[in-house]
């Protein structure tokens, strides 16, 4: 318990400071290359549910156009996602702005992935659990199965973490 309520957010502030820190030249160039490839601005910005379902804005790096169609709608997501962002995407360099998130104290390093904000409604109580504990840039459904699973075994292990998080837990994430 007292991992839970005072260690494990003292490591994330180090950590995300030293990450950041350590990072820097990186941000600075996927921003660069985002700004040149997609143009302003270069940090997408969402509203998600976090803690005790408290509404924050989760940061990434811009991965689509704002391509719209002659009515002035935005062109689906698969349209206006670039090459460029698919990278960004696939390697999750677009998620190193959570960093922010997580020096912030909306996020954690390892906790159940931040869920949409329109999701909320159509959950049961067993998902909502998931907002019992800090989001997470990775979580325990990241590490064993990401998009390889369903979104049932991806609740089955976020509450699993849930209930047994440990120092050791963590860093295996």
């Amino acid at each position: 318990m007292f991992y839970r309520k005072y260690r494990k957010r003292i490591m994330d502030i180090v950590m995300s400071l030293i990450a950041i820190i350590i990072l820097s030249p990186v941000l600075l160039l996927i921003a660069a290359l985002v700004k040149i490839k997609l143009g302003s601005p270069v940090i997408f910005k969402q509203k998600r549910p976090g803690l005790n379902e408290k509404i924050f804005t989760l940061y990434k790096f811009r991965t689509m156009t704002d391509a719209r169609d002659e009515n002035g709608m935005l062109l689906p997501d698969n349209v206006r996602l670039t090459r460029f962002g698919r990278m960004l995407r696939s390697t999750s360099l677009d998620e190193l702005p959570e960093l922010f998130n997580i020096l912030k104290g909306d996020m954690s390093f390892v906790g159940p992935r931040p869920q949409l904000v329109k999701d909320l409604v159509f959950m049961t109580p067993q998902q909502r659990k998931r907002h019992s504990v800090l989001p997470g840039l990775t979580g325990w459904a990241q590490i064993n199965g990401r998009n390889g699973i369903t979104w049932e075994e991806k609740l089955e292990l976020d509450l699993e973490y849930i209930k047994n998080i440990s120092f050791f837990k963590d860093s295996r994430s």
